[in-house]
């Protein structure tokens, strides 16, 4: 007899401002978040999955998909405010 597990991430929606430490290589023209301060946790990246930017209106988002390694979240960045929302966090597992 086989047996098959399957297993699925689990992706969570948040759509929180967070606190994000990030770093320009001025060399390789790259922005990268570093680490992210969510409900008092602190998580240090070191993953870049993706980086794009998107238009809503008049407003410039910076969208970031990055990891732990064992967490990854979705990131905006809103140029006009300044601001970071931390979109959706998932558990990393493959589905």
């Amino acid at each position: 007899m086989l047996f098959v597990h399957t297993t699925k991430s689990m992706v969570e929606t948040i759509n929180e401002k967070v606190s994000v430490i990030t770093v320009f290589d001025s060399i390789k023209k790259v922005v990268m978040p570093r680490k992210i301060r969510w409900q008092g946790k602190e998580y240090t990246i070191t993953k870049l999955g993706f980086h794009h930017t998107v238009r809503e209106g008049r407003k410039l988002l910076h969208k970031f998909a990055v990891s732990t390694g064992a967490i990854d979240f979705r990131l905006s960045f809103d140029s006009e405010t300044m601001h970071w929302l931390l979109e959706e966090v998932s558990d990393g597992l493959a589905t």
